[in-house]
């Protein structure tokens, strides 16, 4: 499974952005999914998950009110709307994608992985 996340950049301190991730050749619809991120220096840090029918969620304390996970299995993506941005939550942010549909939020449970795209909020 080859994962795709798409949609970083640069922002502004209480500004927004949506980050996606499909899948190319192969259907997410019974896969778990997740998003991390990686701060220069710090370990991969759990950010949200959501299970294979997108009615169960969870959430990093650090984001939760800001950020909302959700899934497409249709389209075959999952996407990360990030509003409310804050400095601390420049990283590089990746998709994950696990064989089990029930959520998880440690990385080790993924086995599947996107490239990573960059979020940088500036203050």
């Amino acid at each position: 499974v080859q994962l795709q996340a798409s949609g970083g950049g640069l922002v502004q301190a209480g500004g927004s952005l949506r980050l996606s991730c499909a899948a190319s050749q192969h259907s997410l619809s019974s896969y778990g999914m997740g998003w991390f991120r990686q701060a220069p220096g710090k370990e991969r840090d759990f950010v949200a998950a959501i299970d294979w029918s997108g009615g169960i969620t969870s959430y990093a304390d650090s984001v939760k009110g800001r950020f909302t996970i959700s899934r497409d299995n249709a389209k075959n993506t999952v996407h990360l709307q990030m509003n409310s941005l804050k400095p601390e939550d420049t990283a590089v942010y990746y998709c994950a994608a696990r064989i089990l549909g029930q959520i998880a939020t440690m990385a080790s449970q993924y086995i599947y992985w996107g490239q990573g795209t960059q979020v940088t909020v500036s203050s």
